[in-house]
């Protein structure tokens, strides 16, 4: 049996993440609402901006996502390395593109920090080393992505209270198997819900967004403007001590200048620190097999060849496309080779972990 290579993914350094938040309303996040006749397809549009915003905000870098009509889901790598690479002004500059931040705050980043005397600027240090840990923080990034969408969607139906089920579910991503079954699911999403029948079909998916990226400039989907939104543009209140807990987020007027970052590029040979370890052809041969065979009249094998992808980290292609359509189901809060799995029940001192059988048969490969 043929072994796969080292996992080029540090799980205590660089974690991977799959990520679900679902709305709690009857009327849809977006898509067509059947109830009202309403349609919220514009949405769609809102989630992918605003989480590209906050990876270009955040130390967190986004593989794969996919917005569907009452949820979505997100592949994320947490970059806790480069969070702390950042000086203390840079880091007090991210936090408050987001949160306007203790006055002594607004004062330093303004260029009068000369005013202020060495306590306050002591006080700031220890403020600014909270903010970073936030700063590469899944759940802070979730807080802000959710509540934003939620303001807005708000605003729009001119409603209050709660838009979204509750506290976001995540799986851990503990190896390159985990990462790749991970992204395939998320990919193919729309494809599993008949709301498109190819990748390059799939509206507000990573794969269709990469494919369309790759053809020329005057052949790319162009996207929709989204329908304007009553936001509140009321200025934002200062505060006057550095020990006060900022968490008033600003309005959306500010927010939505936030610069979108790209999304995470596919690197086979590991020479990019950032990136995901595969081949994008590799990936498309396989996203693209998969997402037939988990049509109703094909699913349970791949047909003709199996992709290289498959072959190097010497998964079994049967369980794989089982994998790929029942992620949430099959494993609990962490993915990964049976070896990981172990690793991790060892670390949390739990006996097991959900999806250790599944692990087996899918990631341990076929015998020669």
């Amino acid at each position: 049996m043929t072994r796969p290579r080292s996992s080029l993914v540090s799980v205590s350094d660089t974690p991977w993440y799959h990520v679900v938040s679902r709305c709690v309303r009857r009327a849809f996040l977006c898509g067509s609402d059947a109830h009202s006749g309403q349609s919220f397809e514009h949405r769609r549009g809102w989630i992918v901006e605003r989480v590209k915003q906050l990876s270009g905000v955040f130390a967190i870098d986004v593989a794969a996502y996919a917005v569907m009509s009452n949820h979505y889901h997100l592949v994320l790598r947490i970059d806790a390395e480069r969070a702390r690479s950042w000086s203390r002004d840079e880091v007090l500059r991210r936090w408050t593109q987001l949160f306007d931040g203790p006055l002594a705050v607004q004062r330093l980043l303004a260029g009068k920090g000369d005013e202020l005397d060495a306590a306050t600027h002591l006080a700031i240090d220890e403020w600014a080393q909270k903010v970073r840990a936030r700063l590469c923080d899944l759940s802070w990034f979730m807080r802000v992505l959710n509540e934003t969408i939620a303001r807005k969607a708000n605003a729009e139906d001119d409603v209050t209270g709660r838009f979204w089920e509750g506290r976001f579910k995540s799986q851990a991503l503990l190896d390159e198997q985990a990462i790749l079954t991970a992204m395939v699911y998320v990919d193919l999403n729309p494809i599993r819900a008949q709301m498109a029948q190819t990748p390059e079909d799939s509206e507000h998916t990573s794969v269709a967004e990469r494919i369309n990226q790759l053809k020329p400039a005057a052949q790319r989907q162009r996207r929709k403007s989204p329908a304007p939104t009553r936001i509140n543009t009321a200025a934002p209140q200062s505060v006057s001590a550095v020990a006060t807990p900022i968490v008033a987020l600003k309005c959306e007027t500010y927010l939505a200048k936030l610069s979108q970052q790209p999304l995470m590029p596919f690197d086979a040979t590991a020479r990019l620190r950032a990136a995901i370890p595969f081949a994008f052809d590799d990936y498309l041969d396989l996203v693209d097999s998969t997402g037939r065979c988990i049509r109703p009249d094909k699913r349970g094998a791949i047909a003709g060849r199996t992709p290289k992808l498959l072959n190097r980290l010497n998964i079994d292609p049967e369980h794989f496309i089982d994998c790929a359509t029942n992620l949430m189901k099959q494993f609990g809060s962490a993915v990964g080779a049976p070896a990981k799995l172990t690793e991790l029940c060892a670390a949390r001192q739990v006996k097991y972990l959900r999806g250790a059988g599944v692990a087996k048969r899918a990631f341990e490969g076929r015998a020669a």
